[in-house]
């Protein structure tokens, strides 16, 4: 129970109910934030097993400031949780280019900075844990919100490719892929486009609506969905993908199913972009 967990954007949704259930269960616990008073609540209930610290995951000088204060403060990371990340809704042809990057820039090369950063210390130890938070829209997409699914597509094959590679070395990935869940994503934590294109209105601008409308109403629940979290750290073959939500498995099995018609279908054409064979 002597592990040390690092997580990224603790202020609100999964990183504060993932912080607060790996303190609860025993765990040292690095609780970032970019404003290290949003998570003092969370410290102030574990003087002895946690820190707060400042984390923009934008900014390489604090991730790697951060690192270094958590090995000093606990001698290791065991557990690296990168959580921190944006929504972003629009049509694609609606979607204004500086908030696209923005978001690349949290969702994608902020984690990717964070775990090159901590990588040389589970590499020294030849252990650890990395999960990605992820999404159902990073294995299956849906109009409004193509550019989140982008980067979240892309953490998914970061992390696909950074299991290989660091499986020989004791380190394991996770990526977590959850559904509608009762946090704040789907609030104040995404963005709308500032241009609102009519003729999609029944597609990106129906679907932008719906999630706008029941969130605080998501049948996923944030502290179920810790737990689960937790729970596969502490076990000895942890999945690569962990899907949270019905709707999520059910989204990704409908993925399988498209994928496999498509495949079986156009098998023949796909063979067939082959030289023949001597």
């Amino acid at each position: 129970m002597n592990k040390v967990w690092f997580i990224t954007g603790c202020s609100t949704g999964f990183g504060r109910y993932l912080a607060k259930e790996a303190l609860e269960q025993g765990y040292k616990v690095v609780v970032t934030a970019r404003k290290p008073a949003d998570v003092q609540d969370i410290v102030a209930a574990y003087p002895d097993t946690s820190i707060a610290l400042a984390l923009d995951v934008t900014d390489a000088a604090q991730i790697k400031t951060a690192v270094a204060a958590a090995i000093e403060k606990f001698g290791q990371i065991d557990v690296l949780v990168n959580n921190a990340g944006i929504g972003y809704f629009g049509a694609i042809e609606e979607s204004e280019e500086a908030e696209v990057r923005r978001m690349f820039e949290i969702n994608v090369f902020g984690l990717a900075k964070m775990t090159q950063e901590v990588l040389p210390h589970m590499r020294a130890r030849k252990s650890g844990h990395i999960l990605n938070i992820s999404s159902i829209g990073g294995l299956r997409s849906f109009p409004g919100v193509g550019f989140y699914n982008a980067t979240k597509y892309a953490v998914d094959g970061f992390s696909e490719a950074l299991s290989k590679e660091v499986a020989p070395l004791g380190i394991k990935v996770t990526i977590i892929a959850p559904s509608g869940f009762r946090t704040d994503w789907a609030g104040r934590s995404a963005k709308d486009s500032a241009t609102v294109i009519a003729d999609y209105a029944t597609t990106a601008g129906k679907n932008k609506g719906d999630i706008r409308g029941y969130s605080g109403n998501q049948p996923g629940d944030p502290v179920r969905a810790a737990k689960a979290m937790v729970m596969i750290t502490e076990t000895a073959h942890p999945p690569l993908r962990l899907l949270l939500g019905a709707a999520a498995l059910k989204g990704a099995r409908a993925k399988v199913e498209e994928l496999k018609h498509d495949i079986e279908t156009w098998a023949d054409t796909s063979e067939g972009a082959d030289f023949p064979k001597a």
